[in-house]
């Protein structure tokens, strides 16, 4: 999905995390060039109803609160079969990140984010919304602190009736209430309790319930009292203790009423006079019907002994009683003997009342349990930690966790040994190592290699410096992707000791193409070989300017391009000049502007062959000619310039027309037509004229070579 733009608006940049339902995706808001958060229900349910009905109600619910503690919503789409949501992106991490990494975590910070939590609901159960599903992985805390209450994804009305689907309960065990655990229906309370269970877990690092099964843990919810917060941290106010207890109370009447009641009671319990008060007490907690027998006493009527007896015996002395008193009116000395017994009872009850007075003398006198301090065996082998625990008079439990230290290692305890006392005989409760938690190596090949990556670090835990990717060339693969891995598909592995590498494909092979124009057919043929290409086809065309044999064209890469490796190479060669060439001699008159001065000529000429080429250059200090070859062609007549020290003294143009007299030995045309001069200062030179020039200095020479001669005989 990298890279995908959805609604032609929002650019996927990178995988951040997922569910069971969806993936979330980190955008960017194309328009408003913004960074957002893009949740997809996941492919697997695309065609299930049920799951695309709970991902548009997450939508619905959380689009209709606005709330400084609530992601915003700020657009909803389906492309294709991907149904996505568009929300606010929050920098930071979730509350459950925070938890493994830092807990427990100070009270004044757990406070301050139940507080928010708990305005977020308030907000919400206003609005008449359930959460249903409070847990710190739905939980984001922003780097400004800033507490947002996402995934509404299995929210409802607060006056849905049920809670299950198809006969199962949806939601996380470890933070359900009661009535959410047996399927009833839940409502503001429900999701106070569950605010209850995560203000328990920041505040002591643990879950109350463990279970080996999701079921054994609702059960625990259903049945069992949490823990005492300030039992594993002393450090917690017996009023934040409070909030808690009363959050986490099994009958929703006893909870808090409202959010809003719980938000108060937050914002208050670190005040100084709130933070010692008593801890809070339940009437249900009080008064148990079963803790002790009912004493029954009857109304005492005149004439009538007192006789005590127990709720066991109810229903026989009771149906017995009416015979008594009838006999007692009947008879005196029965009466007698009854004040007697009565008396004996009386007595019995004194002793035992002075025995009981006894024994509670001698257990608050006698029978004080000493306080011991509590040893820090954080470190120790289990072994070491028992031996102390033991001599110190307090009993252990064990909880044997994953951890990266050694196997039988004491990785945490609680309370921890840091001046705390406990009574003995009281228990401490320890986590010990059984070593790091080997997983499972996923398939990696045919990924994309930041998709491979970004699966490692947040399914797997691992740190960027842990993957190390290389790249290879592939003609099979695309470029990115994934082509091995080591570890191997499903190779056991320590998270925190692991090093993955991979190789991915960076695409076919290629080489900068070779510049093959100009080169001659076989040096063009060697040179594809060597650099790994194939020859292709050759064919061969008249031109102008390459001569016979001559690459004049390569295809179809240009020089320097990238070319995969083993790609075939196509050449056009110069069979040489076409067969309407006009070759032409064309001889020119050099004159030097001032007779006997040194001058330079540069004869200068373009053609159908050549581009403002120098043809020659001549230093001559009398007049003297050259012969000069030009080719013409139908569409491109030759131009030959003389330059004399650099200035231009003359321009002669032959066209094709010419070239085609000259062949067929037709008349020269005038001057004006086949041969055009430049004006220079002081001189006019033609193709003719100075033809004749040049003639009349040779008949001079020849002159006075005469006169040398006579002069010598």
């Amino acid at each position: 999905m990298i890279g995908t733009k959805l609604g032609g608006r929002y650019e996927i940049l990178e995988r951040i995390g997922g569910g069971g339902m969806a993936l979330v995706y980190k955008g960017l808001d194309i328009l408003l060039h913004r960074k957002v958060a893009v949740k997809m229900l996941r492919q697997q349910y695309v065609n299930d109803e049920e799951f695309i009905r709970r991902f548009r109600r997450e939508a619905q619910a959380a689009a209709s609160l606005s709330h400084p503690n609530v992601v915003s919503i700020y657009d909803v789409g389906q492309e294709g079969d991907v149904h996505y949501i568009v929300m606010e992106y929050v920098e930071g991490s979730t509350l459950n990140e925070l938890i493994k990494e830092r807990a427990p975590l100070p009270v004044e910070e757990a406070v301050h984010y139940g507080a928010q939590i708990s305005d977020a609901l308030e907000h919400a159960h206003q609005n008449e919304i359930i959460h249903r599903d409070i847990k710190p992985h739905n939980i984001l805390i922003g780097k400004n602190g800033r507490v947002k209450v996402t995934d509404f994804g299995i929210a409802r009305a607060a006056t849905s009736s049920t809670i299950t689907q198809t006969g199962s309960v949806v939601g996380s065990v470890h933070y359900f209430s009661p009535e959410h655990a047996k399927g009833t229906n839940t409502g503001e309370k429900s999701d106070l309790y569950s605010l209850g269970i995560v203000l328990y877990q920041m505040l002591t690092g643990e879950l109350p319930f463990h279970g080996e099964s999701p079921i054994s843990v609702a059960l625990k919810h259903l049945q069992e009292d949490i823990q005492d917060p300030r039992n594993l941290n002393p450090t917690i106010p017996q009023s934040v203790e409070n909030i808690i207890l009363k959050a986490v109370r099994k009958k929703p009447e006893e909870r808090y009423q409202s959010a809003r009641q719980m938000t108060e009671d937050l914002e208050t319990c670190l005040q100084p006079n709130r933070r010692n008060e008593p801890k809070i007490s339940f009437y249900n907690d009080i008064h148990h019907d079963d803790d002790e027998n009912t004493i029954v006493i009857p109304a005492i009527r005149p004439n009538q002994s007192v006789h005590v007896f127990d709720d066991e015996e109810d229903e026989e002395e009771s149906q017995q009683a009416p015979k008594a008193a009838a006999s007692s009116r009947a008879d005196p000395l029965p009466k007698k003997k009854n004040s007697k017994k009565a008396g004996i009872w009386i007595g019995i009850l004194l002793a035992i009342a002075v025995l009981l007075g006894a024994a509670i003398y001698f257990i608050q006198e006698k029978a004080v349990i000493a306080e011991v301090p509590v040893p820090d065996v954080i470190g120790s082998t289990l072994e070491q930690a028992k031996a102390k625990l033991t001599a110190a008079k307090l009993v252990y439990e064990v909880e044997e966790v994953f951890d990266p230290k050694a196997a039988g290692t004491v990785t945490d305890q609680t309370p921890k040994g840091d001046g705390i006392k406990l009574k003995e005989q009281s228990q401490v409760r320890l986590k010990v190592s059984k070593g790091p938690e080997l997983k499972k190596m996923p398939a990696l090949t045919g990924l994309n290699a930041e998709d491979a990556k970004a699966q490692l670090m947040q399914g797997f835990g691992l740190k960027e410096e842990q993957i190390k990717i290389t790249y290879d060339f592939s003609d099979k693969a695309e470029p990115n992707t994934v082509l091995e891995q080591t570890p191997k598909e499903n190779e056991e592995f320590d998270a925190a000791a692991i090093s993955v590498k991979l190789v991915a494909s960076k695409g076919k092979e290629t080489i900068k193409m070779p510049n093959l124009v100009g080169l001659s057919k076989e040096e063009a043929v060697s040179r594809i070989s060597v650099s790994k290409l194939k020859v292709g086809a050759i064919t061969e065309e008249p031109n102008y300017k390459v001569a016979k044999g001559k690459v004049i064209k390569q295809f179809p890469y240009e020089a320097d391009n990238d070319v995969p490796i083993g790609q075939t190479i196509g050449l056009i060669v110069s069979s040489g000049m076409p067969q309407e060439a006009g070759k032409m001699v064309v001889n020119l008159p050099l004159v030097p502007s001032a007779p006997g001065k040194t001058s330079t000529f540069k004869v200068i000429v373009t053609d159908a062959q050549r581009d403002n080429e120098q043809y020659r250059a001549e230093t001559i200090s009398q007049a003297s000619a050259v012969d000069v070859t030009v080719i013409v062609s139908p569409e491109k007549n030759a131009v030959i310039t003389v330059k004399e020290d650099d200035k231009i003294v003359s321009v002669t143009t032959k066209t094709y027309q010419d070239y085609l007299n000259q062949k067929n030995g037709s008349p020269s045309p005038t001057p004006s037509s086949s041969a055009t001069s430049q004006q220079q200062p002081g001189k006019l030179v033609t193709e003719s004229g100075g033809k004749d020039k040049v003639d009349k200095n040779k008949d001079k020479d020849k002159d006075k070579d005469k006169e040398k001669e006579d002069h010598d005989d």
